[in-house]
């Protein structure tokens, strides 16, 4: 295992390199580090168990994980056989552990008390009625989107949105903007994205700023994160539904952040201007009232200019 000894050092220093993100680091175990050593890297060391000869070959991508990644996750924290079957101790792993049976979310998260704040059957009811699971059925599963061994939280740090924004719409494109995981779902012809959404004004600016699902999903209170996907055909197209104080935003992409009280003598949308400035969403009452003060005063100014210059030049007029 030569060729991937220069793993070692590389898992030992990533809890001192990321020590400053703000998702938690896991220390990986003794154990999963060996997972590592061929799962982490490109290629791989195989011998032949009768030949006992050894070769190089390329680790398949989607057998591939990023050790750095995966120390940030949600899950990171867990040994790799606490998933897998315990036959992968064995190397080369046996035929039979490539059929193994893989977990939902509900087989761990179903029914635990110490998970009910995430309301995951919730979750998963919006999920069943969703366009995935209706149109793809058992072949669209959890891990489609969400990967277990590199999925985490949002960060709900301040200055953090444009990271949640682009890591959420990064599952998105993982199937929409590759022909190749595309096409092994659904056999429809991959759709282009960029004209696909003509109709929407300063379209490279709503892509880095908003999710796909806060115009695509149907959004619930009782939820972080929306999971009932809808058919393009219903999807947000209204720019009035988002550029106005009662922001469909407010339920979707900023409900990570602290419940805000609305009070007519503050901005409207406050919790917005932590982050984002949203035309039409953010408004102050006392601006409101200023603004239409001076349009009212204004018109006042004209009418009374007018009926002053009449006034005027009727009176020149019977002068002369």
């Amino acid at each position: 295992m030569a060729l991937l000894a220069g793993l070692i050092p590389m898992l030992s220093i990533i809890f001192i390199s990321f020590g400053s993100e703000t998702a938690e680091v896991h220390q990986l175990d003794e154990d999963s580090k060996k997972c590592f050593f061929c799962h982490g890297s490109p290629v791989y060391e195989y011998v032949d168990t009768i030949t006992g000869e050894k070769a190089v070959m390329k680790m398949y991508n989607e057998l591939q994980i990023d050790p750095v990644e995966y120390s940030l996750a949600t899950h990171g924290g867990f040994l790799c056989i606490d998933c897998h079957a315990p036959e992968y101790h064995e190397h080369p792993h046996p035929v039979s552990t490539k059929f193994e049976t893989m977990y939902s979310c509900m087989d761990c998260h179903g029914g635990d008390e110490t998970y009910a704040s995430f309301n995951f059957e919730l979750i998963e009811e919006e999920f069943m009625k969703s366009v995935h699971a209706t149109e793809l059925g058992d072949e669209f599963t959890c891990w489609a989107c969400h990967d277990p061994h590199i999925y985490r939280l949002s960060d709900k740090s301040p200055g953090q949105l444009i990271n949640r924004v682009a890591r959420n719409n990064a599952a998105c494109l993982t199937c929409h903007g590759d022909i190749n995981n595309y096409a092994v779902l659904i056999e429809k012809e991959l759709p282009d994205l960029i004209k696909s959404h003509s109709w929407l004004p300063n379209q490279s600016l709503h892509f880095r700023k908003v999710r796909c699902i806060d115009c695509h999903a149907a959004t619930n209170d009782s939820i972080l994160v929306a999971h009932q996907i809808l058919p393009a055909s219903e999807s947000v197209r209204n720019c009035v539904d988002c550029h106005s104080t009662n922001s469909i935003l407010m339920g979707s992409l900023y409900k990570h952040q602290v419940a805000e009280k609305r009070s007519k003598l503050g901005f409207y949308n406050g919790v917005i201007m932590n982050e984002a400035y949203v035309i039409g969403a953010n408004r102050n009452y006392y601006l409101n009232v200023a603004s239409v003060v001076i349009f009212i005063l204004t018109l006042t100014g004209i009418a009374i200019h007018a009926s002053l210059r009449i006034i005027h030049r009727k009176r020149t007029t019977h002068g002369k």
